[in-house]
Parts: structure tokens; C-alpha cells; sequence
């Protein structure tokens, strides 16, 4: 155990969490985009949260810290809406972008994306993630006035569009155009308060279901989005874990059959073209954009990325299933 660093703590007395403690803890592994602390107090641990101005990835790609306020507002709305489906929010320092929540410890809530790495794949667990965001956008797409307490238009565009579309469009100029057409979609649509960050490294397994971490993207847009993200990773784990390939193919279909049927605001065919749309632009990012996968490291992998990519932009798809087989085919060429 060791000191904080002096802002993190200064930053817990603001919130008044020290109440005259000394506070221990540790450096927890995180994501790109924070510094995370397990801080132990007398009444307990818990976790704390500091967004990073400049991510950790090779591009330089830099985000304002501002968004860890959003989050804090995602996690608070979604404590109310749908009980249970993020970790108990403690409190929030906008001065130094850090945010204190409820520790859950991992032999109790293990990471999905651990579980998935290990070969664990639960095909019940993958609907009710899919279920739990269905639940989490039909209670937001009812309450439009929570448009106002998400301005994170920018903040998106930055942390989201740009790393993942506009960059990509940039390697792939022949498809910059498409590109341009799915940002500006996205952009334009506003219909429920979307999570933006929604992967298996950001979901918990949890004794009740699933607990969503990191709304650090945190936006009132298109909930296609989040649908389209998290259906990403289950196609790309197929590299990572090939034993795992039918387990993962299924999960797709499980998380998607679970949400589409929860859709109440719109259309439901209206919102999987949209996700439809965007998930082979997401896929390709996820080699090509400002933050690839750490896992695919094979030119011959990032090659059966590209190529089913490339063909579902050039001639997009308006179901998910669609888009799901291509990437069976390309598995088994």
C-alpha cells in the first residue's frame, strides 16, 4: 500500500470523503484514459477516478477532462433509472476531473473481458448486458430534458467520432466519404443518453447482473451507438480467442435478440440499420483508428478485419445478422 499522489487526495478532502483520514491504496490497472485508485478508508475501500488530458496511446489524441463530470451525471442517472447497473457514485471534484464510487471487488465482480479472455463465455450473461442497456436508453428516451444535463456534443465528437471514424477515413481515403455519412448520422441523432464506452473491459459481472464502468463518453445522441460498440468487441474477441469462436458468435446474437425487442422509442428496424451501419466502421477502427485492440497483432488477422470492413461500408447491411455472418464467412475462408 502507498500515499496517493497529493492531488487525489486533495481532491477526496473537496469531496469530503477524508473526514481527517490518512488514505492508503493502490494503483489499479485501468484503461487508456485514467488514472484509477483503490483508496482504502476507515470505513472501507473505494475507487477513485482521474481523467487523463492526454490518453494513453500512441496517437496523440488528447480529450478534455471536463467528461469525468458527465460521467459522475451518467452514473447518478443511471442509479436512479435502472438500479444496480453502475457502482454507487460517492462524489465528484470537477476541479481536478476525479470521481470517487463504490469499490466492487473483482472475486465478487469479476471484468467480463477477463472472463472472455479465459475462454468463459456465457451466452445468458451477453443478453442481459444487452437487456440491461436496452432498459438503461428506454428510461432516458423517456426523459428528453436530460438532454440538457449532457452539452458533451464536443466531447464526443473528440473521445469518439474523430479517433474511430474521422481518423479512420483518413488510412482508408476511398472510404472517407462513408465515413463523413455515418459521423454526420450519428451526430444528428438524439434520441436517449448513450454510455459511448460500452466493452467487455467496462462491464462488470456482477452477482445481479451486469454494472457498467467508464461513462466517460457520456452523450445525448443515438443509442445505436452503444449497441453497435459493444457487438464490435464480441466479433473481435473471435481472433483473440478462437476455442471461443461459436460461444462469442452466439453472445452476439444473444445481446442483440435481447435489446432490439426492449426498443420502444423508435422503430426498431430504424435503430439496427443505424447500429448496423456503424458497426463495420467501428470494426475497422479497431485496427486502423487512433485505438486499436491491443489483442490483434497478426497482419493476417488485421486483414480479415479489413476486408469484411471494407465490403459492408461500400455496401452496408440493415441487420445486425447480416453483418454477423459476413464475419462467420470470413472466420472459415
Amino acid at each position: 500500500m502507498e500515499t496517493p499522489p497529493k492531488d487525489i487526495v486533495d481532491a477526496l478532502d473537496r469531496m469530503g470523503l477524508l473526514r481527517g483520514a490518512n488514505p492508503v491504496g493502490e494503483p489499479m490497472v485501468g484503461g487508456v484514459s485514467s488514472d484509477i485508485w483503490r483508496i482504502d478508508l476507515p470505513g472501507g475501500p473505494i475507487c477513485i477516478k482521474r481523467a487523463l488530458p492526454r490518453l494513453r496511446v500512441a496517437a496523440d489524441w488528447k480529450a478534455p477532462v471536463e467528461r469525468n463530470l458527465y460521467e459522475a451525471r451518467w452514473m447518478q442517472t443511471v442509479s436512479h433509472t435502472v438500479p444496480g447497473a453502475t457502482p454507487m457514485l460517492l462524489g465528484q471534484d470537477s476541479a481536478s476531473g476525479t470521481l470517487a464510487m463504490a469499490y466492487l471487488p473483482p472475486a465478487r465482480y469479476p471484468l467480463w473481458k477477463d472472463r472472455l479472455r479465459a475462454g468463459l463465455v456465457n451466452v445468458e450473461f451477453a443478453a442481459s448486458v444487452g437487456a440491461t442497456l436496452a432498459r438503461i436508453h428506454a428510461a432516458t428516451a423517456a426523459d428528453p430534458a436530460l438532454a440538457h444535463a449532457f452539452p458533451t456534443d464536443a466531447i464526443f465528437y473528440d473521445i469518439r467520432l474523430e479517433p474511430y471514424l474521422a481518423h479512420t477515413g483518413t488510412e482508408h481515403p476511398d472510404l472517407a466519404g462513408r465515413m463523413a455519412v455515418l459521423i454526420d448520422t450519428t451526430r444528428r441523432t438524439k434520441l436517449a443518453l448513450a454510455h459511448g464506452d460500452v466493452s467487455p473491459k467496462n462491464i462488470l459481472c456482477g452477482p445481479e447482473g451486469p454494472v457498467f464502468l467508464d461513462a466517460e463518453c457520456a452523450w445525448w445522441g443515438d443509442p445505436a451507438f452503444d449497441l453497435a460498440f459493444c457487438l464490435n468487441h464480441l466479433m473481435l474477441k473471435c481472433l483473440w480467442v478462437p476455442a471461443a469462436q461459436p460461444p462469442l458468435l452466439d453472445s452476439f446474437c444473444a445481446l442483440a435478440s435481447a435489446y432490439l425487442p426492449l426498443v420502444g422509442w423508435e422503430p426498431p428496424a430504424l435503430l439496427e440499420a443505424r447500429a448496423a451501419h456503424l458497426l463495420p466502421a467501428l470494426f475497422l477502427a479497431r485496427v486502423d483508428g487512433k485505438s486499436p485492440v491491443e489483442y490483434i497483432t497478426e497482419d493476417r488477422h488485421r486483414d480479415k478485419v479489413r476486408r469484411v470492413a471494407r465490403r459492408l461500408l461500400v455496401d452496408p447491411a440493415d441487420q445486425l445478422a447480416d453483418v454477423l455472418q459476413a464475419w462467420r464467412e470470413e472466420l472459415t475462408a
